[in-house]
């Protein structure tokens, strides 16, 4: 049975229960399977001995979700060669195909979880109540462990960007 944690965010200032455990950093990162906009699958093992900067967004067709994608994507030019950076959303992989190339967004994974939410469960971002994803970043080290976390409190504000950027780079050796 999942865990299901309270008081941790809100969306339009209605508190949310979220599902799966609260990783931290120094935790290993759980794997996941989530789906390319082709239905390949992906997983965290994939991409192994590189750092994963991953952006959680719960829908892609929402303003600040949008922002969250093209910020990442102009900064991936900024970051280590050794970075990836994979955004997840419960989005459709078709809405995902559609808005990445309207947007031209050519430098990260867009990638859907909205089949299994495995990763949503693993990392405990799934929204119960709307099965959507909380925003969130995650920083996972080439040695597999988190090495920054952030839910963001109230689902329709912004993450830190800074500070997940900072621990990317940190984490690639920069």
């Amino acid at each position: 049975m999942d865990q299901k944690r309270t008081g941790i965010i809100t969306f339009n200032r209605k508190p949310m229960t979220l599902v799966g455990p609260e990783l931290q950093p120094g935790d290993a990162a759980p794997d996941f399977r989530v789906l390319k906009a082709n239905l390949a699958p992906v997983t965290l093992a994939d991409s192994a001995g590189k750092v994963r900067l991953i952006s959680v967004i719960p829908s892609i067709d929402t303003p600040i979700c949008h922002a969250q994608t093209r910020r990442f994507n102009e900064e991936a030019a900024t970051l280590p060669e050794n970075v990836a950076i994979l955004t997840i959303s419960a989005d459709l992989p078709f809405a995902l195909r559609r808005w990445r190339a309207a947007e031209g967004i050519d430098r990260i994974q867009l990638l859907s979880d909205y089949q299994e939410h495995s990763f949503g469960r693993a990392y405990g971002v799934l929204i119960d109540e709307l099965k959507l994803l909380a925003r969130a970043i995650f920083v996972v080290g080439a040695d597999g462990k988190i090495v920054y976390r952030e839910i963001v409190p109230e689902v329709n504000q912004h993450p830190d960007y800074d500070a997940a950027l900072k621990a990317a780079r940190q984490a690639a050796g920069e």
